[in-house]
């Protein structure tokens, strides 16, 4: 297949041998040189593209950018197309970095911009924590031995300002890859990708006002308030850490109330974390960038510090088995209480816990699996509107039901179906729906639901495994003006996704 870049063809898939766009008419190759085949994803400036080189017989993969004009900068195009060309220089001397992407080329053609860029082949780490689950201790260290000096190259000062310096400002495990063991290169190296344009024009006073780039989740405090600082990137790459050491989401690793983040009561049976990596991972995440680390050199500095932390110190992860007695440092009722208790807790099965979408499901497991029903019934609805990439707190239109993506339905369904014993779950509704002649009067009165829409429902539901067969998770997401059509239209997805 060949892919139109035009912004807003309606038909953009043409043959692979296609040169001319079958349904508007634009060429289809960049320079009469690349070909797109594969449309890869899009951001708040650009969109990336798979493309392969028809000038070299062996057609290498690349990959191609295009770059959309920030809002407001189509009134200034020349100064715009000025910057292009001066950050593509920087972007090129990144490229001399082997663990960095290298620029291949930087046009213009039909009035749009376009970067490309070496393809790497291999797998990201968020699909190799998808794979094979969290990284121990050593995979970590390796990660930060790596990349570390990445950073420090591209945090060096560049050109004539000596505070010019580029922050990548999006690390995270999807965005660094593993070269394939095939590769003719350094087979396993770590590679720093997503390197654009939008992230060196993002720093630009020209364009000060851009949308700010990176991914929440992964972002320090001052990079929210459009402010990063090299800095930023170490606490991305903190971040990223203890996502892979945990298995589990940021966003359900940091505690609002505590302000920080909370990883080491997350960590799997069997992978403990030393006294020294934990501390290195704290002062990376600090909020405060005066109590960061502020630069890559300092963090390798105190990874090739010997350590002096007994290996009676090392943080363990949460194991099935009493903890030790509480000294009296940290003694109080509520705590002695809390460590007694704490090994009845059975620890979550190992479940797949699919996403076609990259929702980690971990949190919702872990709240069925502990039995808290209602925090489980509002963490079903988190998922389900972030699967449409709405607002977790938003609410979802009988219309949009059909759009849920199978695995991710198929997941939450398996969860609650497992973890309620077989009470609870979509398809249990689906049966119960259809038992009851597809009447929602009859279907509530089935599962003890009321049959008005009430902004008080929680208060009419009961958030026990006793409760009737069918009666969670609750419909506290359904809305419209025939918002009781969410039981037909749930029932259609489960069927189309045979879910049952």
């Amino acid at each position: 297949m060949t892919y139109c870049l035009i912004p807003g063809c309606l038909n953009p898939e043409n043959p692979i041998d296609a040169r001319v766009c079958h349904s508007c008419g634009s060429p289809l190759l960049l320079k009469e040189r690349y070909r797109p085949i594969q449309f890869l994803g899009e951001g708040g400036m650009g969109r990336t593209f798979l493309a392969v080189d028809e000038d070299i017989p062996s057609k290498p993969k690349c990959v191609v950018k295009q770059l959309v004009f920030p809002q407001g900068g189509t009134s200034n195009v020349a100064k715009f197309t000025e910057l292009f060309e001066r950050e593509a220089l920087h972007l090129d001397s990144l490229g001399s970095h082997p663990q960095i992407p290298t620029l291949l080329a930087h046009f213009e053609q039909n009035q749009w911009l376009y970067l490309v860029q070496e393809w790497i082949s291999g797998q990201t780490l968020a699909q190799e924590l998808a794979d094979n689950g969290p990284f121990n201790q050593a995979q970590v260290v390796q990660l930060l031995e790596e990349l570390l000096p990445v950073l420090k190259f591209i945090h060096e000062p560049r050109g004539r300002r000596s505070d010019r310096q580029i922050i990548h400002r999006d690390i995270k495990p999807a965005n660094i890859m593993r070269r394939d063991i095939s590769s003719p290169i350094k087979p396993g190296q770590l590679v720093l990708i997503d390197f654009g344009i939008a992230k060196l024009f993002a720093g630009s006073a020209t364009f000060e006002t851009a949308t700010i780039v990176g991914t929440p989740e992964y972002m320090p405090p001052e990079q929210y308030h459009g402010q990063p600082l090299p800095a930023s990137d170490l606490y991305s790459l903190g971040v990223t850490c203890i996502h892979l050491l945990t298995g589990i989401s940021p966003r359900n690793l940091f505690d609002a109330s505590q302000d920080k983040f909370q990883w080491r009561s997350h960590l799997p049976p069997g992978n403990p974390v030393s006294p020294k990596l934990g501390n290195i991972l704290d002062k990376m995440l600090q909020n405060a960038v005066n109590l960061r680390y502020k630069s890559a050199s300092e963090i390798l500095r105190d990874l090739k510090t010997p350590s002096t932390a007994t290996k009676q110190n090392t943080t363990r992860p949460n194991v099935n088995h009493p903890p030790a007695q509480p000294t009296t440092a940290n003694f109080s009722p509520r705590t002695v209480w809390q460590q007694l208790l704490f090994w009845q807790k059975p620890i979550p099965r190992n479940d797949n816990l699919t996403s076609e979408v990259g929702i980690d499901y971990t949190k919702l497991r872990d709240l069925l699996a502990e039995q808290k029903w209602q925090q489980a019934d509002e963490e079903t609805r988190a998922v389900l509107c972030q699967a449409l990439g709405k607002y977790p707190r938003g609410y979802i239109f009988n219309n949009e039901i059909e759009q849920l993506p199978c695995s991710d339905l198929r997941t939450i369904d398996r969860l609650w179906v497992k973890y309620s014993q077989g009470r609870f779950g979509f398809s249990i509704q689906a049966l119960i729906y259809a038992s009851a002649d597809e009447d929602y009067g009859k279907f509530c009165a089935k599962v003890v639901w009321p049959t008005h829409n009430s902004d008080r429902l929680y208060q009419q539901m009961t958030f026990k495994l006793s409760a009737p067969v069918g009666h969670l998770p609750s419909r506290s997401w359904a809305a419209g003006t025939r918002w009781w059509g969410h039981a037909a239209a749930l029932s259609a997805r489960l069927q189309a996704c045979d879910i049952n």
